[in-house]
């Protein structure tokens, strides 16, 4: 997958090398050429030098075909701009922004675009939000046999029960990150726009977990 980085400090730069090492191409876009150092030499990817919310830039970049996006520049306000144009100008389909502000998780979140606040941010978070299938997982146990995982699932579960997904994957929804916030589920809790959901299941079902949330649930009455 190629993927986009707004921001080369240092957790752009070690974001980049990370997903990098995963095989994945990457273009980091920064204002300062300078900053293009903390990559490293052995960085292959793209650095390009401009503002990460122009769409030139991003172009350069490669945006037009990447499959993820992240901003994590100083300012709040560029990597949230920078990420809705990602998402509602070029269509990518995994976007995250960092924010400096918690206090604004909430709208963001409501712009459909997942953030990790700066106090939490680990570089494992953002590649969840980037890489959401086939991620590392959260939590495993010593054997490795059963796990805590983030699973994307199909826009069309928006509205739907969480035990609905239960039934339809067989795994257990552990908690859900609602509006920056841990949430456990309820028995009528639905899902809404912006959820994270976390799931604990054995690995080896990882992948027909996986494949269950990907699927559209059917609609009601057929």
């Amino acid at each position: 997958m190629h993927i986009v980085i707004m921001g080369c400090g240092r957790v752009g730069s070690a974001l980049a090398r990370a997903l990098e090492k995963q095989g994945h191409s990457v273009a980091v876009v920064d204002q300062d050429p300078t900053s293009f150092r903390r990559l490293g030499a052995g960085f292959n990817g793209r650095r390009v030098t401009g503002v990460g919310f122009d769409q030139d830039t991003l172009k350069e970049a490669g945006i037009e075909e990447a499959g993820a996006f992240a901003a994590v520049s100083s300012g709040d306000n560029s990597n949230i701009i920078a990420a809705r144009v990602a998402r509602e100008n070029f269509g990518v389909e995994n976007v995250a922004a960092r924010i400096y502000d918690p206090r604004r998780a909430e709208v963001y979140q409501r712009l459909g675009i997942p953030t990790v606040a700066t106090v939490r941010w680990t570089a494992d978070q953002m590649l969840r939000r980037l890489l959401p299938s086939g991620a590392e997982p959260l939590w495993q146990d010593p054997s490795g046999a059963v796990q805590l995982a983030e699973v994307a699932y199909d826009p069309l579960w928006v509205g739907r029960r969480l035990s609905e997904l239960e039934e339809a994957s067989g795994a257990r929804v552990s908690f859900v990150t609602r509006l920056g916030e841990g949430v456990l589920p309820a028995p009528a809790m639905v899902v809404q726009e912006g959820d994270l959901i976390h799931v604990m299941l054995r690995r080896a079902d990882l992948a027909a977990v996986e494949a269950a949330f990907a699927q559209a649930p059917e609609r009601e009455g057929h």
